[in-house]
């Protein structure tokens, strides 16, 4: 096997964890502020169950004419303020799944170009300090597949919500949160984890 393209393949690997790092990062931060913003929302569809169900007239509110309709009227903007927010944000998931997907894709299109140098002995060996680029290409491919399939899933439920559907806007933070697959963030930050030092040792070489 020739050192040289073990060494790009390893130099390739540690630029797609890298990637893998900071988009995980950008990531959660999005999540974090598309939870929040979900909440607002199950808020917000509880006040306009509310506000329908309240009868002003019989309230001293009743001296102020059209505050019901008034009322109800703000409170479908910021609904659709929010909705707008959540579809600016997914936009935000996706350049970020797409960014890993593209360099995970590059790192296996370099080792499908090399495997006639890349043997499977080499592929398999692993050390205590480096794992084996069989398992960083599985921990890689796993990593694409969580974010692919976790966009999916959230921008499909983002797109059933409508301001009509005032039930299932309510539930939506309990059903948001039900699309969280922690096993699998977790083995993604062990993944990055088993690969720092690899990381550290590719970076110091560059200095």
């Amino acid at each position: 096997m020739s050192s040289p393209v073990l060494a790009s393949f390893h130099e390739q690997l540690h630029k797609c964890f890298e990637i893998l790092k900071v988009n995980k990062s950008i990531w959660e931060g999005v999540l974090v502020e598309c939870t929040s913003m979900i909440s607002s929302l199950g808020n917000l569809a509880t006040q306009i169950k509310a506000l329908k169900n309240v009868q002003l007239a019989n309230t001293p509110l009743a001296h102020f004419p059209s505050l019901q309709e008034r009322l109800h009227y703000k409170l479908s903007l910021a609904v659709d303020t929010v909705l707008r927010k959540l579809d600016e944000n997914m936009d935000a998931l996706q350049t970020a799944r797409n960014t890993i997907s593209q360099h995970v894709s590059a790192a296996f299109q370099f080792y499908e170009k090399n495997t006639n140098t890349l043997d499977i002995i080499c592929c398999v060996f692993r050390s205590a300090t480096c794992p084996s680029i069989a398992d960083m290409l599985e921990w890689l491919q796993d990593a694409d597949r969580h974010y692919r399939l976790q966009l999916l899933q959230r921008r499909n439920f983002l797109q059933m919500l409508t301001p009509t559907d005032l039930t299932l806007m309510e539930t939506a933070p309990k059903r948001w949160d039900s699309l969280r697959l922690p096993s699998r963030e977790e083995r993604i930050g062990d993944a990055l984890c088993q690969v720092s030092f690899l990381m550290e040792m590719s970076s110091k070489a560059q200095l």
